[in-house]
Formats: C-alpha cells, sequence, structure tokens
C-alpha cells in the first residue's frame, strides 16, 4: 500500500509525536501532520522535533470536526490524542474526557470515511474489565505479584491478559470511552469497509514523555529519585508488588509501521500491544532500577488503601500479534529507564516540567 499522507491526532503528545517522527524516518516520501490542542502539559516541548523532522503542525482539537479537516486529503489517520488518565472522570467532571476520548475517535473515524482513508487507533489495556483482575489468583513473591496459570476466567494465565478475556463489567470511565470508541470504530469498519487498526496497549514509556502519579509511571519515578520528588506505594498494602508490563516507545513505533505496510492483515479484531511478561516490573522493582541508575536512594512511604480503578497485577498477553506477524516488544525496563535517564539528564526544559 503506498502511502501519500498520514494525519496523527494528538500528534504534539508523547504517543503521536514519537510515531510521526518514526514514520517521516521510515516511510521515504511521507507527508505527515500531527493535529494537537496542546492540552496536555509537555506537548509543546514536542513542537521543534515535530518541526526538525518535517512534520506540519496543525493546532486544532479532535472535538471539532473542522479542526481534523485543515489536514487536507488523507490516506490514514493514527488517533492518539485521548485524555489517557485512569482517573479521569473520578471527579464527576467527565466532559472532556468523554468528548475526546468517546466523541474525538468518532469524528477521527467520519473523516476516514470521507477520505476514503484507513485508521490506527490507539486503545488500552484498561479496556478490561476491574473486578476479575483484582480477583484473579497471583501468588506474592518477594518483590512482585505473580499471576498464577489457573484461573477462574478465560483469557487469563501467568502469560497475561488475552483478548479472549471477558469484557462485562465496570472498567473506570476512562476505559469505559475507550471501549465504547473500539466499539463504534468496528461499526464503521464493517459497514464503511474502513481498514481500521485497533491496538489495545499496556503502559509505553520512553523518552519525551512527561509522567505523572496517574499516567506515565516510568518518567515520573525515575524524574523523583533524580530530583528527589516524594514517592509512595499506594494500595495492595501499600508494599509496591503491583505488577505492569511496559512498553518501549520504539517498539510500539515499530509496530505501527508494520501495520502500515499491511494495513488489511490487522484491520480485523483488536491486538494488544505491550511489553508482556519478560518487560514487566513491580513498584519496588522499579525502585531499586531507578535507584541504581540514578546511583539516589528514595525512602518510599505507604499507602496501603486501593486507589479507584487499581489492580494488583496486569501483563499484556502478546500471544496473537507475535503469531500473526512476529512482533513482540525487545527493549527491557532497564532500557526504557536508561533511556528516559539520558534524555532527562540532557534537557533543561524537561527537568524544569518535572521536578514538580
Amino acid at each position: 500500500m503506498h502511502l501519500k499522507k498520514i494525519l496523527i491526532t494528538g500528534g504534539a503528545g508523547f504517543v503521536g509525536s514519537n510515531i510521526a517522527i518514526a514514520l517521516k524516518r521510515h516511510f521515504s516520501g511521507l507527508e505527515v501532520a500531527a493535529l494537537d490542542n496542546l492540552y496536555r502539559k509537555g506537548s509543546e516541548l514536542n513542537l521543534p522535533r515535530l518541526s526538525e523532522n518535517g512534520v506540519k503542525f496543525i493546532r486544532g482539537d479532535v472535538r471539532n470536526p473542522q479542526d481534523i479537516a485543515l489536514s487536507g486529503k488523507i490516506d490514514f489517520l493514527i488517533e492518539c490524542s485521548a485524555e489517557p488518565s485512569v482517573l479521569a472522570g473520578k471527579d464527576g467532571d467527565t466532559d472532556y474526557l468523554v468528548q475526546t476520548n468517546l466523541y474525538g475517535a468518532v469524528n477521527c473515524a467520519e473523516y476516514c470515511r470521507k477520505n476514503n482513508a484507513g485508521m490506527v487507533f490507539l486503545s488500552t489495556s484498561r479496556v478490561y474489565p476491574i473486578k476479575p483482575l483484582v480477583n484473579c489468583n497471583f501468588a506474592e513473591k518477594p518483590t512482585r505479584f505473580k499471576l498464577s496459570d489457573k484461573q477462574e476466567v478465560a483469557g487469563l494465565c501467568s502469560e497475561g491478559v488475552s483478548e479472549d478475556f471477558p469484557m462485562q463489567g465496570a472498567r473506570s470511565i476512562y476505559g469505559a470511552t475507550k471501549y465504547a470508541a473500539e466499539i463504534m470504530l468496528e461499526e464503521y469498519r464493517q459497514t464503511f469497509s474502513i481498514p481500521v487498526v485497533i491496538n489495545r496497549c499496556g503502559v509505553i514509556a520512553g523518552p519525551w514523555q512527561f509522567g505523572k502519579v496517574d499516567q506515565g509511571i516510568a518518567v515520573f519515578w525515575l524524574a523523583s529519585h533524580m530530583f528527589g520528588n516524594p514517592l509512595k506505594y499506594i494500595g495492595f498494602g501499600g508494599t509496591g508488588k503491583q505488577v505492569r508490563d511496559m512498553m518501549h516507545i520504539d517498539d510500539l513505533t515499530g509496530l505501527v509501521c508494520l501495520q502500515l505496510k499491511e494495513p488489511a492483515k490487522f484491520a480485523n479484531g483488536v491486538w494488544n500491544a505491550g511489553g508482556g511478561r519478560e518487560i514487566s516490573v513491580s513498584l519496588l522493582e522499579l525502585t531499586e532500577i531507578c535507584g541504581r541508575i540514578t546511583g539516589k536512594k528514595l525512602p518510599i512511604g505507604s499507602e496501603p488503601e486501593t486507589r479507584y480503578a487499581d489492580i494488583p497485577v496486569y501483563i499484556s498477553d502478546t500471544g496473537k500479534i507475535k503469531t500473526c506477524c512476529g512482533w513482540k516488544a525487545e527493549l527491557t525496563v532497564e532500557k526504557i529507564i536508561e533511556d528516559i535517564y539520558i534524555w532527562l539528564k540532557d534537557t533543561p526544559a524537561a527537568q524544569k516540567l518535572l521536578k514538580g
């Protein structure tokens, strides 16, 4: 498939900007435009990077179809514009979350329909319901919780959560907006024969991410070590043993490039994309890695009570996509933290933002 022009919504954010730059380097002669409302703190720091790499920036918002139309004729749209915090909407202010994550995604799909263009939608592992994940069978090991092979629900084993996991139940308001968007995109895919690729991403991390306690934990944890910001283990007894798999942004950009070469191959069902069991880490283990890389040891506080929508273990079972095309995340947690450390050390503007 010969691509001439791609629009990336949320293109000045962490994921969007890295994908935009990767596409410019990977596809010869490709025109890439990045649309962003610069709502997310730190997004403006990515604008010089986009410009230096020949990516056109459009100041706009996915909530407004007229803004998306500013990009002109496109062949593909990559939707990265979501409000990404699992705590979003918990305070009762759901408007921006729903308008951006759900209606914004539908606006993007509608624009693809009008342009006869394809779409890559970056969804989230947070679409999987919370209750069966909280009640999963796991063992407590010295530094982490570990999933057992024997589970009561389908699509769950020691390898993690697969796409066969049952979808009934609450998943956080954030997760619900992304799942609702998936359902609408499936309708667009079937009704209008649009090639829509849906990737359910686990924790994505790497340079140029401006992490917070509720989103971007790898950057937040490392920056706290570098600058002496207070940290604490929250929930599940306050021991820091909860586990997530992590995926380096470079592994994700590699997957998107692969999918754009043969979109029809991936335009059915959904695909888990994450680090998997091999690239997973507990907060306790992350503390050790950050301490080793920065040479600084922080006292970590403890808050036993579990927060809204938190789960003890989430690992993406990526067996389906590996079987389909051979893709798997390759870059380790140590490599992720090292790359973030080098970037942060060399980028004063990012230091200023993350010092807290």
